[in-house]
């Protein structure tokens, strides 16, 4: 029996590449994380910094060409690497899902909403027709569609933005799993029709008391419903900790510069604050720190040498040679979600 205070997913040393030959472009290089039982993990970082790639491999959704390895990758203290794709669906299949970044083009535009829930369930867990459909509706009702029997009936193109994400959110709890991933789950989505989503997504992780990955470039969404956040660049874990530690006193110069650039830290100036320069492709990435041809701080030795992460007493990390020693304050609360 897997140890309950164990960490529900754990991720060591992951590495996705994509490409054959002598130089595969690397879009995830040596990743360590930890998502826990129940808790919200918000994972950030510029467009290209590797978050969905590597939730995609802890999913088992990275095709050939596409390399994926990692030193270990577990689920409920199940080793999931050198499983068959069919022997991973059967292990863990139902307890692992996700929802992708464009729900309308995600919903298969020949079926009806219905028809496509009622496939998944299916798969999941057979049952009768007329069962299914029962499950379906609850299903929609539950990610709190208005009229969902009529709902059921309808065509993908026939719903907005927004009532197509929450038929994604309804196929993604079909199997009521442990884990939820929500990659980007509020892109294309107007500010009103955001702020619901993320409600839904909060209460329903609490309600069902799932573990949730939130994907996302919005910081000021994932220090309201995140309990640890991840900060990624390049395909490397910077910096992790409590949403109130890393965005009151972020440690690493990467969170700090995405801190920077955002609006409310920019009033009275006539242009937002900015990181030269961008991302490294991913097959000419420095062999040190990432961020050095970038960094504000730089030293010479942070170009030759790649950071190990350092621990600190409240429970973050951060990979900087240059990052404090001391934890910290101390004192930093967050106002209720």
């Amino acid at each position: 029996m897997a140890d309950p205070d164990a960490p529900l997913l754990s991720v060591r040393g992951l590495r996705v590449a994509f490409g054959r030959g002598r130089t595969p472009a690397v879009a995830v290089d040596g990743l360590d994380l930890d998502v826990r039982r129940g808790e919200v993990l918000g994972v950030v970082g510029e467009s290209g910094s590797g978050k969905s790639v590597a939730m995609l491999a802890a999913m088992g959704l990275v095709d050939p060409p596409g390399q994926v390895r990692a030193d270990a990758l577990t689920f409920d203290g199940m080793a999931l690497l050198g499983l068959s794709p069919r022997e991973r669906r059967r292990r863990v299949g139902r307890r692992m899902s996700m929802i992708f970044q464009d729900p309308v083009a995600s919903l298969d535009p020949c079926w009806t909403v219905g028809e496509q829930l009622v496939e998944v369930l299916a798969a999941q867990r057979p049952a009768p027709r007329t069962v299914l459909r029962e499950r379906a509706l609850a299903l929609m009702r539950a990610v709190e569609i208005p009229d969902p029997a009529s709902r059921l009936q309808a065509w993908p193109h026939q719903l907005s933005g927004g009532m197509c994400q929450r038929v994604m959110i309804a196929l993604a709890l079909a199997g009521e799993p442990d884990l939820l991933i929500a990659d980007e789950p509020t892109t294309a989505l107007d500010v009103t029709i955001q702020a619901q989503v993320v409600e839904l997504l909060r209460r329903l992780q609490t309600q069902r008391g799932m573990a949730m990955v939130l994907i996302s470039h919005d910081l000021a969404l994932v220090a309201g419903i995140a309990d640890r956040v991840v900060v990624m660049y390049a395909g490397q874990a910077m910096e992790t900790g409590t949403p109130e530690r890393l965005f009151a006193a972020p440690r690493h110069p990467y969170t700090r510069a995405l801190l920077a650039a955002l609006p409310e830290a920019n009033r009275g100036r006539r242009r937002l604050q900015s990181l030269p320069g961008s991302v490294p492709a991913q097959g000419a990435r420095p062999a040190g720190c990432p961020l050095a041809p970038r960094c504000p701080v730089a030293e010479p030795q942070c170009s030759a040498e790649r950071p190990a992460p350092r621990a600190y007493p409240d429970g973050g990390a951060v990979a900087c040679r240059l990052a404090p020693a001391d934890p910290g304050p101390a004192d930093v609360t967050r106002s209720d979600r």
